[in-house]
This record gives C-alpha cells, structure tokens and sequence, in this order.
C-alpha cells in the first residue's frame, strides 16, 4: 500500500474529497502523494475491477475463425484473434454462451440486453451503480455506418442511448475549452428550463386521463426524473477545473465507411485517455458496418462488409470477412496495449482494474441466428489465458447472462440475476 506524506491525513481527505469532485480528477493524473481510492478500510470489501469497457460487432464474429479448437490453457490462437497474441494470457474465449433470445438483426441488443432486446442494458445496471464516482457516469460510442437507427445501451426505462461518432466530439467532451463549456452550460440549463415546463404539462395532464395511461405517465415521469439528475450533475460540474492533454485528434473526422479502422483506433485512444484520468468508468462502443468495401494491402476486398457477412459458406467471402475481422482485432490491441502501458502508483495497469468485455448480439448473420455468441473478455483482475466452452445442448448450460452476473459482481455491483440468468460462473472464471 503507498505510504502518505505526513501533510496528508489519510483518513480525512481522500483524493476524491482533495480534488472537490471527481469531475476535477480528469486534470490530474494518478499521483503517490494522494491516497489510492479504495485503499483506506478493509481489502475485501472493495472491488476487483472498477472500469467496464462494452465493445459490441453489429456483424457478429464468425464463429469458426474466432474459437480455439482446444478448450482451457495453452490452445492455439485462432485467425481472428492472432493480432491478440501479446495478450493471450490477458483474457479469456468464451463459447457456446447466449442469452437463448430471438433472431434477426432487430433483436441485435440481446448482446447487452439479454433475453429481451430493448432492455435495461448490463452496462446501464453497472452505470446506475458506479458511474456516478466518475464524471460522466456511461458513454455510448460509435464507428461505422448502418441502416437506420440503433442502440447499443438501454436505461431502466428502456430508452435507447444515443452514441457518438466523431471522435472530435468525444475529444470535445473530455477536454472542453471555455467557449464550448459557456455553450454547454447554456445547453443544459436551457434544457433543465424545458424539462419543467413538459412536466407541469404531464402532471396536469395525468389528473384527466385513464388509469392506464397514468401508468404510462409514470414510466414517463421516472424517464424524465433520470435525465434531469444526469442533468443536474453535469450543471454542479459546470465550474470544475478543465482537464488538458497533449493527444491531437487528425484535422479531419474519419467518418466515412471506408475509414472505419481508423475511427476505430481514435475511439479507443480516447476511450484509453477517459479511463486513465476517471473521466468514465463505464464505456460502451459499437462497431456498425453496412456496404463498405475494404481494402487491405492495397487489394479491395470483393464485397461490401454486410455483403460479406452474409457468406453463405460461401470459402472466399469468409476470407474476406475474416480479414475485416482481423482488423477489429488489430485495433483492440492497441487498446489493450495501452491499458497494460498505463500504471497506477500501486504498480498496477489500467487493464487490471478494467473488464473488457467484446462480443456481439449475433451469432452467425449469414443466418441472422442470435445463438452461439462469440465473447471475449480481457482485464478486470480475472485469472485469464483460457477458452471455456460451453456445451449449449445440455439441460442446465449456463447462460452469457450467467457470465454477466460474474462481470458485474467483480465490479463492485450486488446482484445475482441479469435477465433469464440467475446463477455465475465464478467457479469456471475466476
């Protein structure tokens, strides 16, 4: 544990109380004359993990280049996962693990919702309990383009969170200027204005109306209440120090479905610079794909992403699918480099305090099956190196929900259900 300087008392200011709000430790990096969060009372009680990292494929992963063909320690890394080979022994394959949840692209959202697409989300539950020790308590981001509108995280009431894709507004975000930190406190109050006036509307309203639509009302004041307390926070934080950092952003957004990669690699970077100054402890972020063509070694690929996934085993496509695929994977390591990079006064690493969590809402989308999801999971202080398969066709297999239990409880959140699942797998991940 790091010793205090004597000007310091440990157990009356903790960096948090130091800083006045953890908004203001975004400035700051981790410093060993400041009390470690967590260090003071008793070890086991505090949790293993704080951070949660989502990162989701709207595609899917084909299932053949992403599973080992051995099961437990020592296996050989499959196609898909070769860029992740620094790393083997930083997490963990899952296989045969689902939420046994409809198909289709339309229940795509099982992936963190579970059996019910649409759902209060397992990063929102994490979110609603530690994110607000951050200053922004969940962040939805974005690369990639698609057809129509989607989410990848729901609230409790089911409302979709809507999900940034220009890198420079995330950068914007995290590292505001005066000018944009005038702008949003004129936002957010003009907002807060405007949430009072419909919710004096609605209450009168609920006084004339039936009993069932005073139920909606209900669902509808409880929505309103959680965005006026996100509100309420960000306007308390208005006035906090304004973080700096020296990472530049290219002049340019590469937002179009060509650049997917590199939206990719600045979204992680920044995801990377939000974790190590406690901007946000809870991050999600979809990879989208519809019909870009990609280009690898200077050679275009022969279809378009979408096109691709669906193969119809089709020996060629599942190439070309796989070398896209490939290079999510190319892209995850630099993040997970970076996280083992970054380390705390204790001599810990970013990855060890952070689940993260890859997977997808898709099974195999040639079929547009939802059984069967490929997941992987990195950091977060669990004992990795392993591909567990599970066996779906047995009565009593374990459900992704069940795996979703275990990531929550190791960061800290009480619960021993998630949608369908009402068990862990502790006794097989830990």
């Amino acid at each position: 544990m790091t010793h205090q300087p004597k000007e310091l008392n440990a157990q009356s200011v903790d960096r948090r109380h130091f800083l006045r709000s953890a908004a203001a430790m975004i400035a700051l990096p981790a410093l060993e004359s400041l009390p470690v969060v967590g260090a003071i009372g008793t070890a086991s009680a505090a949790p293993k993990a704080k951070n949660l990292v989502s990162i989701g494929a709207y595609l899917g992963w084909h299932q053949k280049a992403f599973y080992p063909k051995e099961v437990g320690r020592g296996y050989t890394l499959p196609t898909t996962l070769s860029p992740l080979a620094d790393h083997q022994d930083d997490f963990t394959v899952f296989s045969g693990l689902d939420h046994r949840a409809p198909n289709g692209h339309g229940a795509w959202s099982n992936f963190l919702c579970g059996n019910t697409p649409n759902a209060y989300s397992m990063d929102q539950i994490v979110a609603d309990q530690i994110g607000q020790k951050s200053r922004f308590p969940s962040v939805q981001l974005t690369a990639g383009t698609g057809e129509g509108s989607k989410a990848m995280s729901f609230t409790k009431q089911g409302i979709g969170l809507p999900m940034i894709q220009r890198p420079s507004v995330f950068y914007k975000r995290l590292f505001m200027s005066e000018a944009d930190k005038a702008r949003m406190e004129y936002m957010l109050r003009s907002g807060r204005s405007s949430i009072d006036l419909v919710l004096d509307d609605a209450l009168r309203l609920q006084k004339s109306v039936t009993s069932s639509d005073r139920d909606k009302l209900d669902e509808y004041f409880d929505s309103m209440r959680s965005v006026e307390k996100r509100m309420e926070r960000q306007i308390s934080q208005i006035n906090d120090p304004l973080p700096t950092t020296d990472y530049k952003l290219p002049e340019t957004d590469p937002i179009t479905p060509n650049l997917l990669m590199e939206a990719e690699v600045l979204m992680y970077d920044l995801m990377a610079l939000a974790i190590d100054t406690d901007s946000s402890r809870v991050l999600s972020f979809f990879i989208d794909g519809l019909g870009q063509v990609f280009s690898f070694d200077g050679v275009p690929l022969r279809s378009g992403y979408h096109g691709l996934s669906h193969h119809g085993n089709d020996p060629e496509m599942i190439r070309d699918l796989v070398s896209i695929e490939t290079a999510h994977m190319h892209c995850l390591s630099g993040f997970l480099n970076q996280l083992k990079e970054k380390k705390r006064p204790d001599g810990t690493s970013l990855l060890d305090e952070t689940i993260v969590l890859v997977g997808t809402g898709m099974g195999d989308a040639s079929r547009h099956s939802n059984a069967d999801l490929p997941t992987l999971v990195a950091g977060g202080g669990f004992d990795h190196g392993k591909h567990i398969a599970i066996d779906a066709s047995k009565p009593e297999a374990p459900l992704l929900g069940d795996l979703y239990i275990t990531l929550m409880q190791q960061l800290g959140v009480e619960t021993n259900e998630f949608s369908n699942a009402n068990r862990n797998l502790n006794q097989l991940f830990s």
